[in-house]
């Protein structure tokens, strides 16, 4: 079994924001006992930055990209180091990954970076990923590890997400005071609607949105996710063989595939293609390829080879993804044009 862990600046910092020693003591033991078993385990942290600030006694948080850039440069080798001793004492190997949305963006920095991952894991180290805030900036970044995590799940082909935060899992309402979902069979308009757009405790870049955009993506990947209280770490064998202890998302029956699995997710959209109804009702249905005659418009520059979101045009929808044979500039040229006629407009 391959494994996927999250775990967040929530669950990483202590009441100050800094670094929890002690947490990551715990959390490193509970995930030694579940490597014991042959699960192969891949992390993905944050908290560089919180290190980063307990190292140079900053309490004020961050507020400028060249502040956080900085502290991650700083609690980037902190973290990893706090990580690698207490493995250590378990006799487990680490490494450290760090990526940003570029390498996933090219299809080779991608396939590098997938190959990379299955290597360590052959050799029996734990990667411990975390998005490269050094060099990341607002264009070129993921905005959140849960994200990362799904992205990184769904190119390791792992069975199963782990999103370790600082409540049980989610609620019909308000965390705590309503009732807590226990299974989800389909991530519909109803279940988007239970999760607020911020993290509970301040500390995180996310909250429970992104949370269930994780799970979407893993599911659409065909893999499982399990949204769990950080503090039962210690049950974390538990809860995978009994999926209760927090909210368990179904994987979708269906899976994508690698290289549609990259394109979904893995490439972040530089523009929009509007698409009338038959061209929207064929690529739904039929899963055929996007023709000039069905475009009514685009929105955005983008060049040949980027991913493009195709929506419809009546409501705005997003239907699908795709990688684009031509520029903005040809498209705008050839839309609703039949393939004669894009022979004279573009010899």
């Amino acid at each position: 079994m391959k494994v996927v862990i999250k775990v967040g600046t929530s669950s990483l910092a202590d009441k100050n924001g800094f670094l929890n020693k002690k947490y990551i003591e715990d959390f490193v033991r509970s995930i030694a006992e579940l490597k014991k078993d042959g699960t192969q385990i891949i992390i993905v942290s944050s908290g560089a930055i919180g290190a980063g600030a307990g190292k140079l006694k900053i309490r004020s948080k961050p507020k400028t990209l060249r502040q956080k850039q900085a502290l991650a440069a700083v609690g980037q080798p902190i973290i990893m180091n706090a990580y690698s001793e207490n493995f250590e004492k378990f006799g487990i190997n680490t490494a450290q990954v760090l990526i940003t949305r570029t390498d996933f963006d090219e299809r080779a920095k991608y396939l590098n970076a997938k190959n990379t991952l299955s290597e360590l894991l052959r050799v029996e180290v734990i990667p411990i990923i975390n998005e490269n805030d050094t060099v990341a900036v607002e264009e070129i970044n993921f905005g959140d590890n849960d994200t990362l995590g799904a992205i990184v799940a769904a190119a390791a082909a792992a069975d199963i997400l782990i999103i370790f935060t600082d409540v049980d899992g989610l609620y019909a309402g308000e965390p705590k005071r309503s009732q807590l979902i226990q299974k989800v069979e389909q991530i519909t308009p109803q279940i988007e609607a239970f999760a607020s757009g911020k993290s509970s405790s301040g500390k995180g870049r996310g909250g429970m949105k992104t949370k269930i955009t994780a799970a979407k993506i893993a599911a659409a990947s065909g893999i499982e996710t399990m949204i769990i209280n950080s503090a039962k770490h210690n049950l974390i064998k538990e809860i995978i063989r009994t999926k209760t202890g927090g909210t368990w998302f179904c994987a979708n029956g269906r899976k994508l595939d690698a290289k549609k699995s990259w394109i979904a997710y893995g490439k972040k959209p530089k523009g929009i293609i509007f698409v009338d109804k038959k061209a929207s009702e064929a690529i739904k249905n039929k899963g055929v390829s996007l023709l000039a005659a069905g475009i009514v418009g685009i929105s955005g520059n983008f060049k040949a080879g980027d991913t493009i979101v195709i929506a419809a045009n009546e409501g705005k929808q997003e239907i699908g993804r795709g990688l684009t044979n031509f520029d903005s500039t040809d498209i705008e040229t050839i839309k609703g044009k039949k393939t004669a006629e894009i022979k004279k407009l573009l010899p």
